[in-house]
Formats: structure tokens, C-alpha cells, sequence
């Protein structure tokens, strides 16, 4: 018999989760429920600490429900944490790195262990429904295997190098760079969170991890891991509270010696600056995307409906590979576009926690009021073909909870053409060709993820050699724009998107945490 924590489910899983992991997941609903509404601290050196006052974490699914109180932490508190994780360094970025990894999957282990019980808190705390709850879960252990995988593979990214002379001995080592700040968004609040902290950690660096405002019970979580796989005192560090009140000593503190982001591009290239402004130091950001889809004549129009579906409401449109805007070639626009309606209309918009939810709330009230002026621009400039309502019927008026909505006849150029909304909105336009949606496509500020559905490979080619984005496919019905997954897809954006070139999930990713040192030695 499969035990539990051997059942496996991705956000490409084509059937979505089997009975055995509904039967699981249902399993674990009433424990999660048993242990909400709890006070919980936050954790500096490995141990808890309490701050003046504390924030109340509800659910955006319903309102009424809290889910737990959180610290609201202050600038000598994230002063602390830095301390520690400077002090921890000492010992971790010197700690050979097999025993390194061998601690670090364990804490994968330990996600694996409780994932049902992680899921059930991801789907209460934001939104999610079965299927991105549990492929959130899923990707924050194999994110950890992944890049402990790289640095075995790498030997610990120690490499020999040639000689000048007979006597000379030279090679190439890759060092931590000493303490980094993690900051967090909260649309994977495990699954990013964790990719980030562990790449950091890999490399030997510590780390002082603040997780979302709207997900701070997720990061807690993330933090027992870390603690039962054994990590030293102040080697990883946990903050809650505001961005506001803790952004800034997060950036400008001496001791910290890196910071890696995920979240706006205002708030990625404000850092990205701030970061660097006394010295340089590395600031790892992946900051969103207007994601495009092309359809061309000879694409199987099933199959482009059903990725395009998926990757414009999977988790409400609230990923940064969210598909947002579809250039249809005139030739089949009526077609995909009827086909497209289809789908949307079966989507059903539910609570997270039950079983044929496709869509639950969103996130937060500010992204429930973002949504009705969007639609009211839309309805203004163009044509809702689907959608654009909130859902307020009982039992869902103590929620986020609005419709999938489709766009049609607004000028390329608009402001939903090229704003990242992070909202079930997409927008659709038609083209000649594969030239002019390449154009429109690349005409964007952001360069996170595309897709094409052709059947053409010529057109296909054509599409690789020049759509500006660092994450691109072609006629997957899984997912136009989304669900890359750790060894399989690497994730970053170009321009905008992104400030690195290199992305998460990929063999490069971990070098980003670590500089190089030369060494020669004349014997």
C-alpha cells in the first residue's frame, strides 16, 4: 500500500489528484481546523519571541474564520535576527557541505511527511484549491532535493583549474557570501519560500526569513521544518510582521550580505536599488510578468483552450506565470474564442477546501476591490465576453470570491494589455500573423513566461529564436504559461521580470548564493 507520504501530485497533473490523496488530503482537514486561532511567536536564534503586538491571520475564504495572531515585528527585532544569523555563520558556512544537504533533506522529508496536513493550511490561509495546494507542497520538498542535488553534483562547486607552471596547483571555489534576507510573496507561500531559503541555505549561507503579510502561518511552517531537520541555532531565522516596518533595516543593514525577492516590479526594482546603494551586494529578484499566449491557424484548438484555461485561472490568475493576454490569428479567433467560453462557464468557483473547487477566493480585500475596477475599465473599453462578477450569493459574502472573466475588442495598448493584474482576467485580441503577436508579445516591460499553440515546427522555431521571455512553451495543454516544475523547468524572467538571468528550479540557481575564490598554491 502507498503510504501517504509517497503520493504525488503537480500543478501539470493532467487528471488532477487521485482518490488515495483526496481521501488523504480529507484526512487532515479536521486536525489543521483543531489547531487554529492559536498565538504563535517568531524565532530568532531558535527561540520565540514575542513583540509588542500581535496581527490577526483570517482566512480569505471566509472572514469570520482566524486562522492564527502573529507577531507584528519591529526593526530591533529583524537587528536580532540578523545578529544571529551572522553569528551562525561562523559555523554553517564552514560546516562541509554533505553534512549540509543531508540536514536540508530532512527538512524535505519532514514537508513530505505533513504535506496533507500543509496543504489543508495552504488552502485555508490562501485560497488555493486541492490541486495548487498540493503541487505548492510537493515543489517545496523537490525544490530542496533539487538544489542539494546541485551542489552533490557539483562537488561542493570546487573545481581544479590549469597550471602556468609544473609546481603551481590551482582551483576554483565557490563561497557563501554570509547572511541573506528572504523576503517572500503569497501566492506559493511554501513553494517559493522555500526554493529561496534553500538555494541560500545550499550554498552555506544563513538566512532571516520575513514570508507575505497575507501567509505568515505558512511561514512558520516552513520554519518547524527547518527546526526538525536540525539546523544550528540563528542558521535560519523567522520574522512576521509588516514589510513597511521591517523593509528597511532588512535592506540597509551592514551585515547582511544578500537578499533575494519575489513579489511587484515596483517593489523588486525599489530593493534591487536600495540594496546596493552604500556597496555592492547581490539582490536575487523575480518580479512578475504580463505572461502572452499565441494561437496560430494549425494549433489543435482543444488543446490550446484547455492550457490557456488553466494557466489564466489556475490559483485565480494570482501567479506571476499567470497566462493574462492571448494573440489569436484572425483565422481561428471565433473558434478558440467559443471554445474558451466553454471552459470558463464549467470552471466552478467554490470554497478551497472542497473537492471540485477549481477557483476559491481571492487573496485579500485589496485584490477583491483591484479586480471590480478592472472590470469596470473593461467594460468600458472592450467587451466582457465571460465573468466579471463578484460572487456574493451565501455562503461566499464572507469572502473574496469573483468569476473567471474573458476580454475581448480592447485596443492592444490598453492598460490591461500591459499592467500584471493578478486577477482570473484575461484578455484577448486577434493578429495576422506570427510576426505582428510576436511584436505585441515583446512590446512588454515584463519577460517572465510564453506560450504557442502551432503545429507548424518552423513556427514554433520561430517563436523560440524570439519571444523575450526566460521560460517559454509551445502546445502544452497542461499549461500555456505555467507549472514549471524543480529539474524539469527552469523559472526566470528577462527584463522586467527578473534581475539575475538565471533562474530558480534550474542548475544554476544555487551559484547565485555563492562568489568565487581563486586559490594557487606553489609547491
Amino acid at each position: 500500500m502507498t503510504s501517504p507520504s509517497q503520493l504525488k501530485v503537480t500543478y501539470a497533473s493532467v487528471s488532477g489528484p487521485s482518490e488515495e490523496l483526496h481521501q488523504a488530503y480529507e484526512a487532515a482537514i479536521a486536525p489543521v481546523k483543531a489547531g487554529l486561532g492559536q498565538h504563535h511567536p517568531m524565532f530568532i536564534n531558535g527561540e520565540p519571541l514575542r513583540s509588542d503586538s500581535e496581527s490577526v491571520n483570517t482566512s480569505p475564504a471566509d472572514t469570520r474564520m482566524v486562522l492564527g495572531y502573529f507577531q507584528k515585528g519591529q526593526p530591533e527585532h529583524a537587528r536580532a535576527a540578523i545578529a544571529a544569523a551572522k553569528a551562525a555563520f561562523r559555523t554553517w558556512g564552514k560546516l562541509p557541505w554533505p553534512e549540509r544537504i543531508a540536514r536540508l533533506r530532512r527538512a524535505a522529508d519532514h514537508i513530505s511527511d505533513h504535506k496533507f496536513e500543509l496543504a489543508v493550511l495552504l488552502s485555508l490561509e490562501a485560497g488555493k484549491n486541492r490541486l495548487e495546494a498540493l503541487g505548492d507542497v510537493e515543489e517545496s520538498a523537490d525544490l530542496i532535493r533539487y538544489y542539494c542535488q546541485q551542489v552533490e553534483l557539483n562537488n561542493g562547486y570546487a573545481q581544479p583549474l590549469g597550471q602556468s607552471s609544473p609546481t603551481e596547483k590551482t582551483c576554483s571555489v565557490l563561497k557563501p557570501w554570509g547572511v541573506w534576507v528572504v523576503i517572500s510573496p503569497f501566492n506559493f507561500p511554501m513553494a517559493l519560500a522555500t526554493g529561496m531559503c534553500a538555494g541560500a541555505l545550499a550554498a552555506g549561507n544563513t538566512v532571516v526569513f520575513k514570508p507575505a503579510g497575507d501567509t505568515p502561518y505558512s511561514g512558520l511552517k516552513l520554519y518547524e521544518a527547518m527546526a526538525a531537520a536540525g539546523l544550528p541555532e540563528g542558521v535560519f531565522n523567522y520574522l512576521s510582521g509588516s514589510g513597511r516596518v521591517l523593509g528597511d533595516e532588512l535592506a540597509t543593514n551592514p551585515d547582511v550580505s544578500g537578499c533575494v525577492f519575489t513579489g511587484s516590479l515596483d517593489v523588486g526594482s525599489a530593493l534591487y536599488r536600495r540594496f546596493s546603494e552604500k556597496a555592492p551586494r547581490p539582490c536575487i529578484t523575480e518580479m512578475g510578468g504580463k505572461n502572452p499566449c499565441i494561437i496560430m491557424p494549425s494549433a489543435d484548438l482543444e488543446q490550446a483552450a484547455d492550457g490557456v484555461t488553466k494557466s489564466a485561472f489556475g490559483f485565480d490568475g494570482q501567479k506571476c506565470s499567470a497566462c493574462s493576454r492571448v494573440y489569436i490569428h484572425r483565422d481561428v479567433k471565433a473558434r478558440f474564442t467559443e471554445l474558451l467560453v466553454e471552459r470558463a462557464r464549467k470552471l466552478k468557483v467554490g470554497f478551497p477546501l472542497e473537492r471540485d473547487t477549481y477557483m476559491g477566493p481571492l487573496i485579500n480585500a485589496a485584490a477583491y476591490r483591484d479586480y471590480q475596477t478592472y472590470v469596470e475599465q473593461a467594460h468600458k473599453d472592450g467587451h466582457i465576453l465571460f465573468g466579471g462578477q463578484i460572487v456574493t450569493a451565501e455562503p461566499f459574502n464572507h469572502g473574496y470570491y469573483v468569476t473567471p472573466t474573458l476580454v475581448d475588442q480592447l485596443p492592444k495598448d490598453h492598460h490591461l494589455f500591459k499592467h500584471e493584474l493578478f486577477l482570473p482576467i484575461l484578455c484577448l485580441t486577434d493578429v495576422s500573423s506570427l510576426a505582428e503577436a510576436l511584436d505585441w508579445c515583446n512590446r512588454s516591460e515584463f519577460g517572465l513566461t510564453a506560450g504557442i499553440f502551432s503545429r507548424n515546427p518552423e513556427e514554433v522555431r520561430y517563436f523560440f529564436d524570439n519571444i523575450e521571455a526566460g521560460v517559454t512553451y509551445a502546445n502544452r495543454a497542461a499549461g500555456a504559461t505555467t507549472g514549471a516544475w524543480p529539474g524539469i523547468q527552469s523559472f526566470g524572467g528577462w527584463k522586467g521580470s527578473g534581475s539575475s538571468g538565471k533562474g530558480a528550479l534550474g542548475p544554476y540557481y544555487v551559484q547565485q548564493f555563492l562568489r568565487e575564490q581563486s586559490q594557487t598554491r606553489v609547491e
